[in-house]
């Protein structure tokens, strides 16, 4: 089931809005064929495993490993259950169930009922943490929601700046962690900003420094400030933007009016999931940062921390790693899950475990 994961992990930016599944068929203790799901739309990872298999003649006598329950529907792939039923191969191991309404137990029951000897719950918590994006997008019907945010030593996320002035931010990151950070936004589907930060630094928002696919850029506008000249209206990438008014699409460049009377969050969210929006990278500035966490909107906070002082400025949100701490308008469980250094950097990610 471990290299399941380790295959799976191979369309990690790639699969979305589908979950990563990778598959290892297995005969005498040998693996003797794998694969994973490689591209959204394409084959799925239990027809690329049971292709690999150079004497199909064994599939009859193996066993199959598979991450996460094999698909009972047709979709843009037909049923793997009926795949793996058709070829007789007789055990199944699988990972964790999947709560995608139309598979949810039916894949288990469709071999089961074929007389296929199945088991379920091997490595489950790794296994449901591999598609945790997947799983948040299912069961809370939002995406899987990042914070991200580099900071001085001394709490702050930029000197104080205004708009208009062409005053560049202080800039804390490293080559090595923007890179860090361009991979972030190669894996995930989309990234948001705000209006400040799009006026104050004309950001691309791409994932130039890294290879992959750009994530959708989505900005929060509400009264269409942003100059056209500017890199976020450039048609060169996917572009989604909240306003109150009305607008008309550009090339690449799709305007949604919200109801800024009301909170906007819910209304995002519902519109991202209505998108197929797997996951959202919450990018700045510190406004938006501390709404998602006023509404305890975040499954997860990528925060760097610089030797840098800055001694005065726009303050950064505080998290801090014990059971219960205040964090500014509410109280949140917040688990540290690791730390890593680069260079005069110390780059922390933590766990909102009132969700997790």
């Amino acid at each position: 089931m471990q290299r399941c994961i380790q295959l799976a992990l191979n369309g990690k930016g790639f699969v979305a809005p589908n979950p990563m599944v990778g598959a290892i068929i297995v005969y005498n203790d040998k693996i003797i064929g794998e694969g994973y799901h490689r591209q959204y739309g394409e084959a799925h990872a239990e027809v690329n495993a049971i292709a690999s298999v150079a004497d199909r003649s064994l599939l009859k006598h193996s066993t199959l490993y598979v991450n996460l329950e094999p698909c009972s529907h047709h979709g843009k792939t037909p049923p793997c259950s009926e795949l793996i039923i058709s070829k007789g191969i007789p055990k199944v191991v699988v990972g964790c169930l999947d709560p995608f309404p139309e598979v949810s137990g039916r894949g288990i029951r469709m071999m089961q009922e074929a007389g296929i000897e199945v088991k379920v719950g091997v490595l489950e918590d790794e296994c449901r943490n591999l598609n945790k994006r997947f799983l948040t997008y299912i069961q809370q019907k939002r995406p899987y929601i990042i914070l991200k945010w580099a900071q001085s030593a001394d709490g702050f996320l930029d000197k104080n700046r205004e708009i208009g002035n062409c005053e560049k931010p202080v800039r804390l990151s490293n080559d090595f962690t923007q890179m860090m950070v361009h991979k972030m936004r190669a894996e995930e589907s989309a990234i948001i900003v705000g209006t400040r930060t799009a006026l104050l630094d004309n950001p691309s928002l791409t994932a130039r420094l890294w290879s992959g696919k750009n994530p959708l850029r989505i900005v929060i506008d509400k009264e269409l400030s942003i100059p056209s000249n500017f890199h976020l209206l450039d048609g060169t990438v996917p572009t989604l933007i909240y306003t109150n008014k009305v607008a008309e699409n550009k090339e690449n460049i799709v305007y949604k009016t919200l109801d800024f009377g009301k909170d906007i969050l819910p209304q995002i969210m519902n519109d991202l999931y209505e998108r197929k929006i797997q996951s959202l990278i919450v990018e700045g500035g510190s406004v938006l940062l501390n709404s998602f966490i006023q509404s305890g909107l975040w499954d997860e906070a990528c925060v760097e921390t610089v030797s840098t002082l800055i001694k005065s400025g726009i303050p950064a949100p505080y998290l801090k790693p014990c059971t219960v701490h205040p964090v500014p308008f509410t109280n949140i469980k917040c688990k540290l899950l690791n730390v890593q250094k680069c260079e005069n950097s110390i780059v922390s990610r933590y766990e909102n475990s009132l969700i997790n």
